[in-house]
């Protein structure tokens, strides 16, 4: 039995009846029940057989625009959540921002758009963009955390809730330890996985200290917190290609406004809401969230 949660337009869920059910029975998908879910008044949950593209297809275009997660079986609080950081826990892309300090930020985020598209290899393309930044001042990583970087509405509320129920949270990125690590604080993730700039002599020297942090390794990271953990469910949240393999190896994997292959290769999306949709969708009461 496949479940699938939505959320809509009140408005829109409201008037969810005989037409929209034959929509989705047309499309190849049983709906065996409807029901709003009782702590959420915008969150419609189906329980649905029968083909999940198909499925997905006519809930999206029934009940446009929506947030939603189809799941096999009724979701569970995850017990290990990792998640990429920019445009995904923050607003920014880091690099780009940085890379504004040494007034290319074009130049680099051109590169960005096609690495997050999958249109570029991404050690390839993080290479590159980090030989661009070589001789810019260390100073200006700060200064770009403060002025820049912004967390995404909802990600501490995500982070916190989850944590204090029991999960594991893994802020895991193909950025930069330098922004990721603070990052890592404001929100309260526990670990970070991350690539790190080289400097010398108070300079980005053009380089990266240590290994490429990229898809395989995301995905490893989670593989990896999953086994620590005895096999609890797992969620996973990201944005681009690079987050593909993890967004898919996940039990809940929410792409998150994210870019088009990222989106169809994961089996939740939050196009309209904030990162709480991410627990409305779970099913966490809002009595559980964590505010503070």
């Amino acid at each position: 039995m496949l479940i699938a949660r939505v959320i809509a337009e009140p408005a829109t869920l409201s008037a969810f009846g005989a037409d929209a059910v034959h929509a989705l029975e047309s499309a190849g998908a049983h709906v065996h029940s409807a029901e709003l879910l009782p702590d959420f008044g915008d969150v419609l949950e189906l329980a649905i057989s029968g083909d999940r593209a198909a499925a997905r297809s006519a809930i999206e275009a029934t009940l446009a625009p929506v947030d939603l997660l189809l799941s096999t079986g009724l979701p569970r609080m995850p017990g290990v959540f990792v998640s990429d950081m920019d445009s995904t826990m923050i607003g920014q892309e880091c690099i780009d921002e940085l890379a504004d300090f040494a007034g290319i930020k074009g130049q680099i985020a051109a590169i960005t758009e096609r690495a997050m598209l999958g249109e570029l290899d991404f050690a390839e393309a993080l290479t590159e963009r980090v030989r661009l930044l070589g001789g810019l001042s260390e100073d200006a990583i700060q200064q770009c955390l403060d002025q820049r970087i912004r967390p995404m509405p909802g990600a501490r509320v995500l982070v916190e809730t989850l944590k204090a129920n029991g999960c594991v949270t893994v802020l895991v990125t193909g950025g930069f330890h330098q922004f990721a690590d603070p990052v890592a604080g404001w929100l309260g993730f526990e670990r970070v996985v991350g690539n790190r700039l080289a400097t010398s002599k108070g300079r980005l020297t053009g380089e990266l200290a240590g290994d490429i942090v990229d898809s395989t390794v995301k995905l490893q990271v989670l593989q990896d917190e999953v086994s620590r953990c005895d096999g609890v469910p797992s969620l996973a949240t990201g944005d681009g290609a690079n987050d593909i393999p993890m967004l898919v190896a996940a039990d809940y994997g929410f792409a998150y406004h994210a870019k088009p292959k990222a989106r169809a290769a994961s089996n939740g999306a939050i196009d309209r809401g904030d990162l709480t949709s991410v627990l409305k969708l779970l099913g966490i009461a809002r009595s559980e969230w964590v505010t503070d």
